[in-house]
């Protein structure tokens, strides 16, 4: 959409806030909406019946203004409201807690709605632990997010937060807590100098396994680095709670934070689900077996893990607590998963209502994904991978054997999306 069309469509936006909109919006021609300090943009099917199904989408800090789910819903029946938090595109003014006050907003705006019934969110990566910790504190208020064991409390002011009416997760991951605490490199020796390591933790040293086409960690290797990660993560912790103390805030950069994820060097780690599961083929038929991940391996380096702008991420004491730091004595099997609110499986277990949890089979979130089913309370839950998905939904074509071997990635998956909520809304 050109710029001077999107901005007639805000302006006109702004006109109506706090009313009902009284007329019908294709999905291909958004209403764009102010929600207090958040965003969002309204879409509705180009035709057909009026929709009594909302779902509503929205990320930490990622623009989900014309995320793909948007049209895709739309044309398949429902209002879709995407939107933006107030920390939008800035890691470093999350506070994560009050991210559930724009998804308050957003969910009161769509209950407004003419003829909607029901919401469903619709959680997709760091969307996952967002959308869960909101339904989470909905159905069990602030004492969820709120103890001695948490590295950041919640306020009061999320008392009375409106449920939803389903939740559906589409390659969730644990949390940006746990992504942060994976993508930690653990050989770092000195937290204001990335070149001082540890070389018997150097992911990046062929004598440790790094092979950038054929990458072999041994076992051991890869339990010391993930016990090392903990460490690292917790000492962090202690340094950003004590920079708290001085301050009311402060800068906190963490050197060699990105770009040392060892399922991203090393496929064997989380390849596969551990039981037999749905895998929904690009013929559109449902298998069940062992999934494995058909990603391909990624392709890192030092010089880039050990860069500012690569491989820093650049937060504050308060950001980094709220989002991006969990406990752990070990990365991939020993978490303290409550210690953050920001983490999907610690939410999952107090969510009662439906729940749709999704995985790509082109990502390194599949194992995870088959522990959010697995611990997701809801009497109600479904969980299935989608052959050959990437992260985004669309078909990895780099992962395929024959040309078009994954192309109906995204088609199927929003269909079975449809069925899913048809079926219970």
């Amino acid at each position: 959409m050109k710029r001077v069309v999107l901005a007639h469509a805000f302006i006109a936006a702004m006109g109506v806030l706090g009313t009902l909109p009284s007329v019908a919006f294709a999905q291909s021609h958004p209403l764009y909406i102010q929600l207090g300090p958040a965003k969002g943009a309204l879409y509705k099917p180009d035709s057909g019946p009026a929709p009594h199904v909302a779902v509503l989408l929205i990320h930490r800090t990622s623009n989900f203004l014309n995320h793909i789910a948007t049209t895709e819903l739309a044309k398949r029946g429902f209002m879709v409201l995407g939107m933006n938090p107030r920390s939008d595109n800035n890691e470093a003014a999350v506070h994560f807690e009050e991210n559930a006050l724009d998804l308050k907003a957003g969910m009161e705006f769509l209950r407004k709605q003419p003829g909607i019934t029901k919401v469903v969110l619709l959680g997709h990566s760091g969307g996952g632990p967002a959308t869960s910790f909101y339904e989470a504190v909905a159905e069990k208020g602030p004492s969820y997010c709120k103890g001695p064991n948490k590295l950041v409390e919640c306020e009061d002011t999320l008392a009375g937060l409106p449920r939803a009416d389903g939740l559906v997760l589409v390659d969730a991951h644990p949390g940006v807590s746990v992504n942060g605490l994976r993508s930690l490199n653990p050989a770092v020796l000195d937290e204001h100098d990335p070149h001082k390591i540890d070389p018997q933790l150097d992911p990046y040293s062929p004598a440790n396994g790094y092979d950038p086409k054929q990458p072999h960690y041994s076992d051991a290797f890869k339990q010391a680095y993930f016990r090392a990660q903990a460490v690292r993560m917790n000492r962090l912790i202690d340094m950003a709670r004590a920079a708290l103390e001085k301050n009311d805030d402060d800068a906190f950069p963490v050197i060699r934070g990105e770009g040392a994820r060892l399922m991203e060097l090393d496929p064997s780690v989380h390849h596969s689900t551990l039981k037999p599961r749905k895998l929904l083929k690009n013929d559109g038929t449902v298998a069940t077996q062992i999934v494995e991940s058909v990603r391909p391996i990624m392709r890192g380096s030092e010089k880039s893990n050990a860069a500012f702008t690569t491989g820093t991420r650049l937060l504050t004491a308060r950001s980094f607590l709220s989002a991006n730091a969990i406990r752990a004595r070990d990365a991939m099997d020993d978490i303290d998963w409550c210690s953050s609110n920001n983490s999907t499986p610690c939410a999952l277990r107090q969510i009662t209502v439906p729940v749709l949890i999704t995985a790509m089979g082109a990502h390194y979130f599949i194992r995870d994904n088959e522990i959010h089913f697995d611990v997701a309370a809801s009497a109600d839950k479904d969980f299935v991978v989608i052959e050959g998905a990437t992260h985004g939904i669309r078909p990895c074509t780099a992962c395929e054997r024959t040309p078009g071997q994954y192309a109906n990635s995204v088609k199927n998956f929003f269909d079975y999306v449809q069925r899913w909520i048809n079926g219970r809304y």
